[in-house]
């Protein structure tokens, strides 16, 4: 969350003090008998990549809808027998199950703490055993509840210690105008040094539970550099573009790279910045940064109802498209909204509106904030089991499944299924003075590939109910299609509007995509017609 404006001190600041508050009373709980050991389940097998503009699992583009849990690693006493007391493993299991339940697949989590408590590293260069066997326990028990992580390596701001801890240990001045430094080789060497003696360990660690390196399981998602990293008051040129921070990420995501050659890794940006309306400029735009050779997919983190954003819900889904369309136009991959919540407002209801924007625009997953379990506190951003608008996300959530093929064994030769069948509308006819155009952005793999086709209505009047037709040129035989019903005949091929999107307004698009596999020619097909009319290719 956005913290140089004013802003509830809920989700950054008394959530550690809750949690510590917590902790003593969830340690005199913690099972007494550790949960049996076993091998990671193979419902988190194969690796998540990125396929241009969207994830891949197994041959098969994949969507996923997520939450955060920053403090899962805090379950626990954080003293005494590490199995039995340091970590609280039926709370773990407890909460992955609610979750599992919920329909969250992917989990977005904190992996760092330099306190003594729950440390992972607690003082410069030593690392907690027990709390990494607490982390090898969060992981194994994800695997057991279908449940991929993305591990968020470092802090900017205070919470678990943070940046500012780092800093301290180089002998420097802490706080948010000294936090530049972090990213300033030139002024902190040692932080560079720290930074990678950490990942490096983390990487390297063989889970005790599977006998797995972190860097070989496939339940992690994704390697996440930094929650929120900016690099602020240093002038308009690198708040601007970012010249500084984007050095940081290209050098620390190219290390990860170069030890991890399994898994993604993103930078974990807000999407600040005067060019979307939202935040300031803070030395890392959206685009300069993640379009880093060495990151995979993107990320934004949208609180609207906040008093410094104040967005209306239209506002908001004009921010959200403006990231995903520069996501997959621009920088060219995947985007995921890694944090978000309202407050103050109707949640299901805007729940309802953004998940099905990010279903219309095509975008690759999310993760609100955040789902603590029934014995942690809560703050204005909190979202507990049986809470109203978790069926707004349940729904969205199946949804993301059955675009991607499904999410249990995720082997390379399951079958995506379809997209959930809309009734079309009857009146489908082109209005007076109709005409439209087409195009067709593929993601091509060799055997496989997914297609964006961006409809627009170039006409007068709007239109009610559309039909796309056209037909391929070679044996395209597509598999799975979300935002449109789409059936196939041989070559020919038909895309129907679904409920929520059969009106085109003048001047105005609807995008739908597909899956399909070939072998051969995949050229683009020579002729589209919209109800009867013939488009034009774009």
């Amino acid at each position: 969350m956005h913290q140089s404006h004013p802003a509830p001190v809920g989700r950054r600041g008394a959530r550690r003090r809750l949690a510590l508050a917590v902790a003593s009373c969830a340690a005199l709980l913690a099972a007494a008998v550790a949960v049996p050991l076993g091998q990671a389940s193979a419902a988190t097998t194969g690796f998540v990549t990125r396929c241009g503009i969207h994830f891949c699992l197994g041959g098969h583009t994949y969507y996923f809808a997520g939450a955060n849990v920053y403090d899962i690693f805090t379950y626990g006493g954080s003293y005494g027998d590490t199995e039995t007391q340091w970590m609280d493993k039926a709370r773990i299991d407890n909460h992955m199950a609610e979750m599992a339940a919920d329909g969250v697949t992917v989990l977005r989590t904190w992996m760092f703490d330099h306190e003594a408590w729950h440390g992972f590293e607690p003082s410069k260069g030593v690392y907690s055993e027990q709390q990494f066997a607490e982390f090898d326990y969060v992981l194994h028990s994800a695997a057991q509840h279908n449940i991929r992580v993305i591990p968020v390596l470092e802090n900017y701001w205070e919470a678990y210690g943070g940046i500012d801890t780092r800093l301290s240990w180089e002998g420097l001045t802490t706080g948010q105008a000294n936090r530049w430094r972090f990213f300033n080789q030139s002024a902190c060497p040692g932080c560079f040094t720290q930074y990678q003696n950490y990942v490096s360990y983390a990487l390297n660690r063989t889970n005790h539970y599977t006998g797995v390196k972190y860097k070989d399981d496939p339940t992690v998602f994704a390697w996440e550099l930094m929650n929120e990293p900016r690099y602020e008051g240093q002038g308009t040129a690198e708040s601007v573009n970012g010249t500084t921070l984007r050095k940081w990420v290209d050098t620390m995501a190219a290390y990860i790279k170069g030890i991890d050659g399994n898994h993604m890794v993103d930078a974990g940006l807000e999407g600040h910045g005067t060019k979307y309306g939202f935040g300031g400029d803070e030395g890392n735009p959206f685009v300069a940064i993640q379009q880093s050779p060495y990151i995979d997919f993107t990320s934004a983190h949208p609180y609207p109802n906040e008093g410094w954003a104040n967005l209306t819900l239209a506002q908001t889904l004009t921010l959200i498209n403006a990231w995903v369309s520069d996501s997959h136009t621009v920088v060219g991959k995947p985007f995921f909204l890694g944090e978000f919540n309202t407050q103050g407002v109707d949640r299901s209801t805007w729940w309802t509106s953004m998940y099905n924007d990010l279903q219309t625009q095509d975008a690759d997953g999310s993760a609100f904030w955040w789902y603590p379990d029934a014995q942690a506190g809560g703050d204005n951003y909190s979202v507990k089991r049986g809470a109203p608008e978790l069926s707004v996300f349940k729904a969205h959530s199946a949804y993301m499944v059955s675009k991607s093929g499904g999410n249990p064994s995720t082997s390379p030769s399951a079958s995506p299924s379809r997209s959930p069948s809309a009734s079309p509308s009857a009146s489908a006819s082109p209005p007076t003075g109709a005409g439209c155009t087409v195009g067709y952005s593929r993601n091509d793999w060799g055997t496989g590939f997914t297609v964006n086709v961006t409809v627009t209505n170039t006409g007068a009047a709007p239109i009610t109910g559309w039909t796309l037709k056209w037909t391929f040129g070679g044996n395209q035989t597509i598999s799975n299609a979300w935002n449109a019903t789409v059936t196939q005949s041989g070559q020919a091929v038909t895309a129907v509007n679904t409920s929520y999107n059969a009106t085109v307004t003048a001047g105005g698009n609807v995008q739908f995509g597909f899956q399909a596999a070939y072998s051969g020619a995949n050229a683009v097909p020579a002729q589209f017609t919209l109800n009867g009319t013939a488009c034009a290719k774009v």
